[in-house]
């Protein structure tokens, strides 16, 4: 699905930047991408992948119609582990992780509108975002 749904939309973003001049797409990721864990092999494959995608996107892209951010989150405290893990050991001790360390997705809202900000001649290609305490 992660990498189906950009697909998705880069196909019917395209156009719609191409009759305006101009664009920019950004993709969350994760940092689950960057730092690969046991069990989470599958779900870093996809980040990697989207990221690879973004990549090969910008350096088609020569023209500047579009540009391309990802940003890669740490732990965020969002209800996303209520609908990813059915186990209950781990759901509850990811539930402490992001209690005790998890950032606001407000931080996440801020580093996409910075990279957004940036002046038109100026990209913002990766972002990682992390808790200052996770390792």
């Amino acid at each position: 699905m992660n990498v189906k749904g950009i697909l998705h939309g880069i196909a019917a973003a395209l156009p719609i930047f191409r009759r305006q001049g101009g664009g920019h797409l950004v993709t969350v990721l994760s940092v689950s991408g960057l730092k690969i864990v046991p069990t989470q092999t599958v779900y870093a494959r996809t980040k990697n992948a989207v990221r690879t995608l973004l990549e090969g996107l910008r350096q088609e892209s020569t023209d500047g119609v579009l540009r391309t951010t990802s940003i890669s989150p740490g732990l965020v405290r969002t209800e996303f582990i209520d609908h990813a893990i059915d186990d209950p050991a781990l759901h509850e001790h990811v539930r402490r992780n992001m209690a005790d360390l998890g950032i606001d997705p407000t931080a996440v809202a801020r580093a996409i509108a910075f990279a957004i900000a940036q002046p038109e001649d100026v990209e913002i290609g990766d972002l990682t975002i992390r808790p200052t305490r996770q390792g």
